[in-house]
């Protein structure tokens, strides 16, 4: 493989296309602090939900059948460990886009499971998610997170379920999207059939089992912030879990930080994202991190 030389921002570029790769792309991540290796499970750009703020086009119910594309377990594997030795062994800061990392970002800090849609739709979540385990352990990679970015729709499923016993025994972490409180602000974000109730009651017993984080995008919708009831019933949903038995290790609050799908849609200023994290906190006691637009 050849070494990329794109020079574009090194936080801006989240690019899920790399070299010859088909799965695996590295990001310079400002919430991990050092270079996370994403796997993308969802080539065929499908998700079951269609959020206001997504980057990603999604082909239209015509278009689906075309994009039906099964994951190469095996080449996912090539590619990963490969990637993991590129990062690792420090040659991917050597005459690269990442060249210019601070020494402090100069770490591998995880591999995470997200890309073009919900990774756990994929059928192969947990052999995909067992591949990224071995690897970790062949190599001697303690410190090395697995994290799953979801949307939390279908963790109840058997085949996620078995991925996450296998990331609780490898340094697991699950990064559950939880970005409104009510149905209503739900439904005009997520635009989704998914009912809120399974969301809140899959994460609540993903929480259960292990501690989880919490990791919520805020924006303005034709200009106007998230408004106050709704900040409200988000910090009552967060307790909810709590009182109900789940772990909640952290809380991240964001906002848009690349261009949306909807021209309406854009971020909270500095200001706006620091004071509801500063709520969050406030009425939950929870730890809560933030990142600004």
């Amino acid at each position: 493989m050849t070494k990329p030389t794109d020079d574009r921002s090194l936080f801006e570029s989240h690019s899920r296309q790399f070299e010859e790769n088909r799965y695996v792309y590295p990001v310079l991540s400002r919430r991990a602090s050092g270079i996370s290796i994403g796997v993308n499970l969802n080539l065929n750009l499908l998700c079951n939900f269609n959020c206001i703020y997504c980057q990603v086009t999604r082909p239209v119910e015509a278009e689906r059948s075309a994009h039906t594309k099964a994951v190469d377990v095996e080449r996912l594997a090539v590619e990963l460990d490969w990637m993991v030795d590129w990062v690792h062994s420090g040659r991917i800061w050597q005459g690269t886009r990442f060249a210019g990392t601070p020494e402090n970002l100069r770490r591998l800090n995880d591999i995470a499971f997200c890309g073009d849609g919900e990774p756990t739709i994929c059928p192969d979540f947990d052999n995909v998610v067992s591949v990224a385990a071995e690897i970790r352990a062949r190599r001697g990679l303690d410190k090395l997170k697995l994290i799953l970015i979801t949307n939390s729709t279908l963790l109840d499923r058997p085949h996620v379920q078995r991925g996450l016993e296998i990331m609780d025994k490898n340094g697991g972490e699950i990064w559950a999207k939880l970005d409104a409180g009510s149905e209503k602000y739900y439904q005009q974000v997520a635009r989704t059939n998914v009912p809120f109730g399974r969301i809140l009651d899959n994460i609540l017993q993903a929480a259960k089992a292990r501690p989880i984080v919490i990791q919520s995008l805020f924006m303005q919708i034709d200009g106007r912030a998230t408004p106050e009831s709704e900040q409200e019933a988000y910090c009552r949903r967060l307790r909810d879990i709590i009182a109900g038995g789940g772990q909640i290790k952290l809380v991240q609050i964001h906002t848009v930080a690349r261009p949306p799908a909807e021209s309406w849609v854009s971020a909270l200023s500095n200001e706006q994202v620091d004071a509801l994290a500063d709520r969050v906190h406030h009425e939950t006691g929870l730890t809560v991190t933030k990142s600004y637009g």
